[in-house]
């Protein structure tokens, strides 16, 4: 798996501790995650451990990830924030958390958040 793989599946994991519990559906998203990404056994329980402490937006390194590797990173956020089917309002909060941490302009994250928020709605049957 890349290095770029690897820092934004680990900032997604404080997108899934955001309401403060790593739920099972969170986990198995970004399982599915690992999976797209050709994850090895070692990779997959190196996450795992990571995972296991509550993380937070100020666990994620910014300079690990390239312009587009942060707008992807945002864009899986917003799919893995209605895991619960929803997006409640602490995660649409921290949605524009992140794309500011990010340094993702205010226009261009609105657009990608509201273009994952449809693509999610389209497709909560598979969440």
């Amino acid at each position: 798996m890349h290095e770029q793989d690897q820092a934004i599946v680990k900032a997604l994991v404080s997108v899934a501790w955001a309401d403060g519990v790593f739920a099972d559906r969170e986990r198995e998203m970004l399982d599915a995650l690992l999976d797209a990404y050709g994850a090895v056994p070692a990779e997959r329980a190196a996450l795992h451990i990571y995972a296991a402490e509550r993380r937070t937006l100020d666990d994620i390194d910014p300079q690990e990830l390239s312009a587009d590797d942060r707008r992807v990173l945002l864009q899986h956020a917003v799919l893995l924030s209605f895991a619960d089917g929803d997006l409640s309002k602490e995660e649409s909060e921290l949605l524009a958390a992140l794309s500011a941490k990010l340094r993702i302009p205010d226009a261009e994250a609105k657009a990608l958040i509201d273009a994952g928020t449809a693509r999610a709605r389209s497709s909560l049957h598979l969440l």
